[in-house]
């Protein structure tokens, strides 16, 4: 972990850099990676064809990232990193911002530590491509 899933409303398509807002989502909440492993992130970009979005006017648009991280990390480290995050999706977006009505949200929940099961051999692979555990993708 951390997982992040960046859901857009799919009228965002034409206007939206997608793989721009996934790397700049992961790279805001990894940081120097001491607080979240860039081993662990799996960033989604998720179109959302079906929606309502207020009073269902046809140029209303939302990009809404969930941030699901383990347990284990204060307050302080969460509030800054969901701020981070925050901040830089609102960047990038401006210029989208600027010219349709939009929703931009952050929201950070904790995984259930009994019920998270997973494995990974990422950072095997990492090591073999020369790239070290904390670089910023």
């Amino acid at each position: 972990m951390p997982h992040i899933w960046v859901e857009y409303s799919s009228n965002l398509e034409a206007s939206l850099d997608v793989p721009a807002l996934l790397k700049t989502v992961q790279d805001a909440l990894i940081g120097d990676g001491t607080v979240f492993p860039f081993a662990g992130a799996r960033t989604r970009g998720v179109p959302v064809a079906n929606y309502l979005i207020v009073d269902g006017h046809p140029d209303n648009a939302f990009v809404h990232v969930l941030l699901r991280i383990a347990k284990g990390r204060s307050e302080a480290d969460k509030k800054e990193a969901a701020g981070r995050v925050f901040a830089a999706a609102k960047a990038l977006l401006a210029p989208v911002t600027a010219a349709r009505p939009l929703g931009i949200s952050v929201q950070m929940e904790e995984a259930d530590e009994t019920l998270n099961f997973k494995t990974s051999n990422y950072r095997e692979y990492l090591k073999q491509r020369g790239l070290p555990e904390k670089v910023v993708a």
